[in-house]
């Protein structure tokens, strides 16, 4: 059982970092990948980034109700107006929150805490009624092989305690409208039973060091002179899943100048 719902978490995972203003649906076939969310503040400043936060709200599922693939691989790079930074925060590391409930990895690593979710997902036994799996989500700063990450914990207590940590590398693009660039794969289980439903999650911190307040994530509304807003292509993501299908999308969003 814990296997199973191990899965479950594992197949939400693509949802964690889609960041989107408005809602977003992208289909192939029958699989589709829902996502939507809100950038605040909305109004930002022209010339310099500014503290921002990120909601998101998302799910997986099929045009038919059939179960849908285990999803193996995503990246999303956001535009080079977003600056995803972790300068003087505290880290967290894998071993700290591996096999821990929510309440556990926050004792370990609340310092390094930069976000904060909720999920459900289903267990899909064959020949029996689905399982509803529901939890919680904590995102953590951390270093992956020696360069900038972040840890997922997730944890659920129905139908079963379970956790399970997801680390995601953050790189940084010189070229090109998109900068940072948040990627992970996930690996195959024995049992791949479980596929999400619903989610939400918030990422966002502020924090000081040496005496001056910081932002994980930052961002300028980059309107040109005379003009009150401009939009802007925010993202490009890419979802790979176990059968084989690869879903990608730009998302388009729009700002206010301050």
């Amino acid at each position: 059982m814990r296997r199973l719902i191990i899965s479950a978490f594992l197949a939400l995972i693509a949802l964690t970092s889609a960041v989107a203003a408005r809602g977003e649906l992208i289909q192939q076939g029958g699989l589709r990948v829902q996502f939507e969310g809100q950038l605040r503040p909305h109004a930002l400043p022209r010339e310099h980034p500014a503290p921002v936060s990120v909601s998101l709200e998302g799910a997986v599922s099929t045009s038919d109700g059939t179960r849908p693939p285990q999803l193996r691989e995503m990246t999303i790079a956001v535009n080079r107006a977003g600056v995803v930074s972790a300068t003087g925060l505290p880290t967290c590391s894998a071993p700290q929150l591996q096999q821990t409930s929510s309440e556990a990895a926050l004792k370990a690593c609340r310092p390094a805490l930069v976000g904060k979710g909720r999920f459900a997902a289903n267990v899909d036994f064959p020949g029996a009624p689905l399982i509803p799996a529901r939890g919680e989500i904590l995102a953590f700063n951390s270093r992956i092989h020696g360069r900038p990450g972040m840890l997922l914990h997730l944890y659920g207590s129905i139908p079963v305690r379970a956790a399970f940590v997801l680390p995601f590398e953050i790189s940084h693009r010189r070229q090109g409208k998109y900068g940072a660039v948040f990627s992970t794969k996930i690996p195959e289980l024995a049992s791949d039973l479980g596929y999400v439903t619903e989610i939400g999650m918030k990422i966002g911190r502020t924090y000081t060091y040496k005496g001056k307040r910081r932002s994980f994530i930052s961002a300028s509304c980059a309107a040109p002179v005379g003009f009150s807003g401009a939009s802007f292509p925010l993202a490009k993501a890419t979802f790979i899943f176990a059968n084989g299908q690869r879903l990608t999308t730009g998302l388009l969003r729009d700002c206010k100048v301050r």
